[in-house]
């Protein structure tokens, strides 16, 4: 396939479950259940893509525990430590071609994610040259960040930025204001993404980041040209 895209102008790619393996599905999942709570995908709905403290709200209510905020933040980073410990968080396969690909379709591209920027300088610092300025952008002030990205950091329109995360809630947000998206959703055995993300209507999924080609960054691009991202 040859020729410059229609409409996409950039590209934001999420940094945990898609450029880095998923770290979080199964510690929230073993944070709740092992506490006696039931793990469901409105629980799970409820905090993914939320503000941190957001998140531990629901973490702490579904967990059956009355703790503030910050101590179950606390312990559920402890825990996460401790999980990482044994699964450590490494790339995914294809994430560093993938990020080349957009680039060679013309596609600025950034990184985001809820972690503070010294999470990308450790696990991608040695990549941050496929990234354009920021490089990363930390969306837990305002999550899920779909409208800050596209209009305040990369100053473009709706239509002109693909989103790829693994999170239903970005997805949905993205649908709200028309926005090119495609899902990764986590393989994790107990996570309901997938199933959330086809509820909001998602239509292209990708079960591995070599799925996503060329020809289909170029489909997306079409549908946008003629205002059709999610129809």
């Amino acid at each position: 396939m040859t020729g410059q895209l229609k409409r996409l102008r950039a590209a934001a790619v999420n940094i945990d479950g898609v450029m880095l393996n998923d770290t979080f599905s199964p510690v929230i999942h073993q944070f709740i259940v092992s506490r006696g709570g039931s793990y469901t995908a409105d629980i799970e709905r409820r905090i993914f893509s939320q503000r941190q403290a957001d998140a531990a709200v629901v973490i702490a209510e579904a967990a059956g525990v009355d703790w503030t905020p910050e101590q179950t933040l606390e312990v559920y980073f402890r825990e996460r430590e401790e999980y990482t410990e044994r699964h450590p968080v490494h790339l995914l396969d294809g994430a560093v071609a993938l990020v080349g690909r957009l680039r060679a379709l013309g596609l600025r591209t950034v990184c985001y994610g809820g972690l503070a920027r010294v999470h990308f300088d450790r696990f991608l610092g040695e990549y941050d040259g496929l990234f354009d300025e920021p490089g990363y952008v930390c969306t837990n002030d305002f999550r899920p960040g779909i409208r800050e990205i596209t209009t305040e950091v990369l100053e473009l329109g709706f239509d002109e930025v693909l989103f790829i995360d693994d999170v239903a809630r970005v997805a949905e947000h993205a649908k709200a204001l028309g926005v090119p998206f495609i899902g990764h959703p986590t393989r994790f055995e107990h996570s309901f993404q997938a199933e959330l993300m086809r509820e909001a209507g998602v239509r292209h999924l990708a079960d591995s980041l070599d799925a996503i080609d060329e020809a289909l960054v170029r489909t997306l691009d079409g549908e946008a040209a003629v205002g059709a991202a999610w129809s």
